[in-house]
């Protein structure tokens, strides 16, 4: 499968493509005014302990007050030691403890100075989502400066070089803390991971130090911008060319893999033609098409995706395909294709939260095997962390992932002003009936000759056309003449009744 990374950048936005077969799989953006904060640092004070909700709030300097789970606090949670001290903290992976967990008012005080780093950005609504459990990743490790664990990517599987790795990582000069191998990692050597680790020690001393002498709430690290980041965990063997409209970001981006992964950067292009790199590639339209609730399979067949605030909802239909023999190889053939397209649009518009799909039903359990084994498949491209539940009865499957930002839909979109984010208004005759009750309520304005109806154009179009009755009506009720005024900038729910 050829890969491709477009980059993007001018003075307001950084835009990062990822290309599979000349696709759009996943789509990046960092407006620059509104950089996210996922990666960040801070030296936080915590405001309020809720222990009915096992969590607490943390001062980050944000808008709002940053949220900390209990299961992302270190059990012996205690910054100023911790600053001071080069003993490794603990035996066990952040997410396990031993015994019972402590209760959140065990482990926090409200005005308590903790370090804290960011797992998830804000949302609408929603502080930010941080954890006691720093995490600095390299171009081949991650640093765990706070918890001793050693470990290797799940997305290695071969277990000879699981275990290879771990006999590395065991032989690294680590004072403290734990390691664990990336994905980019498999295949290299103790050379390569001890330049990282170097690199890394030396990041994780100046933020120690620096929480040392300031007070909080303050930024201690600041994450790579998009462009550097992305390179740096997406980057590998499996990308033909790596193409970068803009200069600037060019030569940033050679600099950045000159220092971490030399190999790479004759793959790296700099776009100089005059039509932008997205037009060029199609990218712009292909985001467009993400943005829409419905998506055309080549077949025929289309799917229907549905956000909603507890879950996403996804509809397979056989729409314009009819096959070409029975039905239940129609209704297979379009489940293989949409699962496809489904995982594409999962990963591409970053949908989160629980995922349901109401795949077209199918009689024979062999084909539903077959479904299953491809959505299980495609999912494995998936980068974020994803589980799934076999096909029910009913032909539904339940997808868990997990999402550290917003979905395209948030980062590119806001509410309709029409429809307030409901994604429907009234309906015309709705409207032509609310303005008849109103009316009919305001009978002393009856004295009146003449009544001015202000109104959208579409609204004055149904009042003289099929909805005259209603007009009529009126003006026999009130005895006064109704004059329609059309104006575009009306609201299509809204209308003024004036005096004239």
């Amino acid at each position: 499968m050829s890969h491709k990374m477009l980059v993007e950048s001018d003075p307001h936005q950084t835009r990062i493509a990822v290309l599979e077969n000349d696709r759009l799989t996943e789509i990046f953006v960092e407006r620059h005014r509104h950089r996210g904060v996922v990666g960040n640092v801070y030296k936080g004070r915590v405001t309020r302990v809720l222990p009915g909700m096992q969590a607490a709030f943390v001062d980050i300097g944000l808008e709002r007050d940053a949220f900390l789970y209990v299961s992302d606090v270190a059990p012996d949670l205690d910054v100023l030691d911790e600053l001071d001290s080069e003993e490794p903290a603990g035996d066990e992976p952040p997410s396990h403890h031993h015994g019972p967990t402590p209760s959140i008012d065990e482990l926090l005080k409200p005005g308590q100075e903790i370090i804290v780093q960011v797992i998830k950005d804000p949302l609408p609504g929603k502080g930010a989502r941080i954890s006691t459990h720093v995490t600095l990743p390299g171009r081949y490790l991650v640093l765990l400066p706070t918890v001793r664990h050693f470990g290797v990517s799940r997305r290695i599987d071969d277990e000879a070089e699981r275990e290879r790795l771990l006999a590395v990582l065991g032989e690294l000069p680590l004072a403290g803390g734990g390691l664990i191998v990336r994905t980019v990692g498999e295949g290299k050597g103790q050379e390569a991971f001890a330049s990282d680790l170097d690199y890394l020690g030396r990041l994780w001393e100046k933020v120690r130090q620096r929480a040392a002498r300031v007070a909080a709430p303050t930024l201690l690290h600041q994450d790579l911008d998009l462009a550097l980041r992305v390179v740096r965990d997406l980057l590998n063997q499996e990308f033909a060319v790596l193409w970068v409209d803009g200069e600037e970001t060019y030569a940033r981006i050679v600099e950045f893999l000159d220092q971490v992964q030399p190999g790479m950067v004759a793959k790296v292009k700099l776009f100089r033609q005059e039509a932008s790199l997205f037009e060029q590639f199609g990218i712009e339209e292909q985001i467009e098409a993400a943005l829409k609730s419905k998506v055309w399979l080549k077949s025929g067949g289309y799917i229907v995706i549905n956000p909603t605030e507890a879950l996403v909802a996804i509809d397979v239909n056989t729409g314009r395909f009819v096959g070409q023999r029975t039905l239940e190889d129609t209704v297979l053939q379009t489940n293989l294709e949409a699962v496809e397209e489904i995982v594409r649009q999962i990963r591409l518009r970053d949908l989160g939260g629980i995922i349901v799909i109401d795949l077209i039903d199918m009689v024979e359990r062999e084909h539903r095997e077959q479904v299953f084994a491809e959505l299980e498949s495609e999912l494995k491209r998936d980068r974020a962390k994803n589980k799934v539940l076999n096909i029910s009865e009913f032909g539904l499957v339940e997808i868990t992932r997990k999402r550290s930002r917003a979905n395209l839909e948030r980062l590119l979109t806001q509410p309709c002003p029409y429809c307030g984010g409901r994604g429907r208004v009234r309906s015309t005759t709705t409207i032509c009936l609310n303005l008849r009750k109103q009316l009919l309520r305001q009978r002393r304005r009856a004295g009146q000759m003449e009544l001015l109806l202000r109104v959208h154009p579409e609204i004055a179009r149904a009042l003289q056309e099929e909805e005259r009755a209603i007009l009529e009506e009126l003006e026999r009720s009130l005895g006064v003449t109704l004059l329609l005024q059309s104006d575009p900038s009306l609201h299509h729910e809204r209308f003024d009744v004036v005096e004239v």
